[in-house]
């Protein structure tokens, strides 16, 4: 089949959407941080030989595991944390050699005072780890050639004072729930946290911290099947968030809707999302706390399915200037911000100037957030072109000179950054940077020759990536980087279907 051509596209944007509503978890990529952490705290559950092959497999030449750069420092610090924790029970010397390189991969490639990414909980992770690999490495009678401790140090302070508050049978934040693996003993069977269909934070790692070891007992009974269940997906390896229920949906939704794809998408789906928003809006799937981001996202595609619910959820997000994602968080997103304008630019002009003052503002905001090369930067996601593809959807929602500037400042970056094989990427060219990319370009209605040239041949290239989902790799943050593999799929095909037109118009024009 030629999935390239527009009954092809179609054909397999209708297979996402299938298989989507077929598996109420979401599709995402197994993670080394997560599975390393089950290998270290969880032997007993079944895949446990499958998980430390897994981990072995999934080293670099390098020693590392995990992303580039400092992207690799804390799946490194748990897969070499979880083949201490097995040293001598399970192929003993190919598990010694991971070790040996992947420490001295930890002294030799980040710096001691590293610049930590900003993914999930990162500032609770990489102190918890370095601990724990540091009492690992104290407690051996033979370490050989390995170090008394790790060369690495990380600020403990917001670690000690969320562990204090766990101790003092205070609640702590639920986002903080996802992470819970870090807090220690207190986290056993703690009262101030509450499994949801027996997952804790819908995190492998925090469900076998809570359950604590061993865990069988009859009140444990549905997080020890949510965890087999979530093993199997994988064979072994598990995911590190394993609902987006609603991300996905919400996701998927607006990258076909609007693609010009004739795709059947139950009313079911709708119906999914109306369900789940609540007076804070909804989370990205069931067991994780609400936020603006997903929220807005949701808004936005049930609006671009004929079922437009009311926004006023995303009120409380707002702090005047931009919204939160979560309350209190640490660094705004420019990614969520840009989903919240779409969302508020589909009820402007509809007789509450509210929605018209916030977009504005919102729009202002996020001018002020572009990088001086045109490109934006978030949060949520390893690449500047996922940022700059939201930034620039939510500048074409708006009229104005600045905004206009700020589009085609994000058009003259991403053209000033195609690789020579017509993709775009942060570190290689993939798929789904690619797509971003193509987004951003197509935003302008009559594109020049420039545009007409880089879009085709980002179209070329893209067309040899739409099967294969191993061209994709991770770049969405969680603890450690992750596919959701069935938006991937969506915004690829997506992509391919809404520049067609401008593709046809370039060939046409060609001498």
């Amino acid at each position: 089949m030629n999935v390239t051509s527009y009954a092809g596209l179609r054909d397999a944007a209708q297979d996402i959407v299938d298989e989507m509503i077929a598996d109420p978890y979401g599709l995402t990529s197994p993670s080394v941080y997560e599975t390393a952490r089950m290998v270290a705290s969880a032997p007993w559950l079944e895949g446990h030989r499958q998980r430390v092959e897994f981990l072995l497999a999934q080293q670099h030449e390098d020693g590392t595991w995990g992303g580039p750069a400092a992207y690799g420092l804390l799946p490194t610090l748990s897969a070499v944390d979880a083949l201490l924790s097995v040293a001598g029970t399970q192929d003993a010397r190919r598990v010694a050699g991971a070790v040996e390189s992947g420490l001295a991969a930890l002294t030799g490639r980040f710096p001691r005072n590293v610049e930590l990414p900003d993914t999930i909980a990162v500032e609770l992770l990489v102190p918890w780890l370095i601990e724990q690999i540091d009492q690992r490495l104290s407690l051996m009678d033979d370490r050989g050639d390995l170090p008394g401790r790790l060369d690495l140090r990380a600020d403990t302070g917001t670690l000690s004072g969320i562990r204090e508050l766990l101790r003092q049978h205070t609640g702590i934040p639920e986002k903080t729930w996802h992470s819970l693996e870090a807090l220690g003993a207190p986290a056993v069977r703690s009262g101030t946290v509450t499994p949801m269909g027996g997952a804790v934070g819908a995190s492998p790692a925090a469900t076998a911290a809570w359950l604590g070891d061993p865990p069988h007992t009859d009140a444990a009974k549905a997080c020890l099947e949510y965890l087999r269940q979530t093993q199997a997906r994988h064979g072994g390896p598990v995911s590190g968030i394993t609902s987006i229920t609603y991300f996905e949906v919400a996701w998927v939704v607006t990258a076909l809707s609007g693609s010009g794809l004739d795709v059947d998408i139950p009313a079911q789906v709708a119906d999914t999302l109306r369900t789940a928003l609540g007076a804070n809006g909804l989370s990205a799937g069931p067991g994780l706390p609400a936020d603006s981001d997903d929220t807005s996202a949701a808004l936005h595609a049930l609006d671009l399915l004929g079922k437009p619910e009311s926004v006023d959820c995303l009120w409380e997000y707002d702090t005047g200037l931009y919204f939160t994602c979560f309350p209190k968080e640490r660094t705004p997103s420019t990614s969520t911000n840009a989903h919240i304008l779409v969302a508020l630019a589909d009820r402007c002009g509809q007789g509450d100037t509210r929605y018209d003052r916030a977009a504005e503002r919102v729009g202002g905001w996020l001018v002020e957030q572009q990088q001086p090369d045109g490109r934006w930067t978030d949060k949520w996601h390893a690449s500047p072109y996922y940022a700059t593809a939201c930034g620039a959807a939510a500048m074409a929602r708006l009229d104005g000179p600045r905004t206009s500037a700020a589009l085609d400042d994000a058009i003259r970056w991403v053209l000033d950054t195609q690789h020579a094989d017509g993709s775009w990427g942060r570190w290689e060219g993939t798929g789904e940077e690619t797509a971003y990319a193509l987004q951003v370009l197509n935003h302008r209605a009559a594109p020049d020759r420039p545009a007409l040239e880089a879009i085709r041949a980002g179209r070329a290239f893209l067309s040899g990536h739409v099967e294969d989902d191993r061209e994709n790799p991770p770049l969405w943050h969680d603890k450690d980087l992750y596919t959701p593999v069935r938006v991937i799929r969506a915004e690829i095909l997506g992509t391919l279907s809404a520049t067609r037109r401008v593709a046809e118009t370039e060939k046409q024009a060609r001498p």
